[in-house]
């Protein structure tokens, strides 16, 4: 796979997941009330996969596979900045990105001095190594979350986003279920609103318009990332399904999962070297990257950190509900 998503941080060797475990008792949530809202699902079965043959053969969305899964609860947004600094004031959690001293934002983005600049990603130069950027500074060290509360948050590594769930008691949905979520109920629709990127001329998901990467028309008004809530919601009441920021999921990638993922909710891969991201962000573009559809996969590996990543919780509603695995919970 490609890194025109987002830039990786080298892994340097194959992770383990563990054989599931069960779950244990959640920790005792600091600000219960500064958590995302999250809506219960029912689970039941879906078709999963790209049905309209317009993915990436290296991402692995197909073939289209019937799934079934217990209920669930899903956030109906992404984690916010003022949501995230709430668990760093609580935990004085440092993310992968503060422990190593940069990550990576977009050009036409960048609030940063010239020194900051560390260099460019070699194949996506739009990427830039930035010191100091990170959840707090998501442009670069002259910008502040402050500014942007209700944004979700970015530059947080899947072990970022793990922790946070930890503390809140709750977890990152597995792929499966991010796939159910965004397909609102609906079957077979390319996006989770229906097949027309555009209905009727409205724009209904914040990605990039223009010449990428060098010229944003800013038709729908954002360079980067949109406030949570700034679309309508899909069917089951969740906001940004599509576009702003990609999603963290719980599963390890292998493009090969989907010729032999049981029926049953599914746990992913017990091994890899990228863990799944869902949904597109504000950079996707159809000239080069079109993954902002409901079946399109990308990955990263689980440190690594950039301006279009954040996260998405999840929570089990029922005894037959998917079970942590050990790596989840360490």
């Amino acid at each position: 796979m490609d890194d025109c998503c987002a830039p990786g941080r080298t892994a340097g060797h194959e992770h383990t997941a563990l054989l599931p475990v069960p779950s244990v008792p959640a920790p005792v949530i600091a600000h219960p009330g500064r958590r995302p809202e999250l809506v219960d699902l029912p689970g039941g079965e879906f078709f999963m996969g790209d049905a309209f043959g317009e993915g990436y053969p290296s991402d692995g969305e197909q073939p289209v596979h019937r799934v079934e899964l217990a209920p669930f609860a899903i956030a109906a947004t992404a984690v916010t900045n003022a949501q995230f600094a709430a668990f760093a004031a609580a935990t004085g959690h440092r993310t992968d990105a503060e422990r190593y001293g940069s990550s990576a934002v977009f050009h036409l983005a960048l609030r940063a001095r010239a020194r900051d600049v560390l260099g460019r990603a070699p194949r996506t130069p739009w990427w830039l190594d930035v010191a100091g950027a990170d959840w707090a500074h998501p442009a670069g060290p002259l910008s502040h979350w402050e500014e942007i509360p209700d944004h979700p948050v970015v530059h947080v590594s899947w072990d970022d986003a793990l922790a946070y769930c930890l503390w809140a008691g709750v977890r990152l949905p597995t792929e499966a279920e991010w796939e159910y979520a965004a397909r609102g109920g609906r079957r077979g629709r390319r996006y989770p609103w229906g097949d027309a990127l555009t209905p009727d001329g409205e724009d209904r998901c914040n990605i990039w318009h223009g010449t990428f990467p060098t010229h944003n028309t800013l038709s729908d008004g954002h360079l980067t990332t949109a406030p949570v809530r700034s679309y309508p919601p899909n069917d089951h009441g969740l906001y940004e399904m599509a576009g702003n920021v990609w999603e963290w999921c719980a599963d390890w990638f292998s493009p090969a999962y989907y010729r032999r993922t049981p029926r049953h909710n599914p746990l992913g891969p017990r091994t890899g070297t990228a863990r799944i991201t869902r949904g597109g962000s504000y950079l996707c573009h159809d000239s080069y990257c079109n993954r902002y559809r409901l079946a399109a996969r990308s990955a990263n590996t689980p440190e690594s950190s950039a301006g279009n990543c954040g996260f998405r919780i999840a929570r089990d509603l029922t005894q037959e509900a998917r079970p942590r695995s050990a790596d989840e919970l360490r």
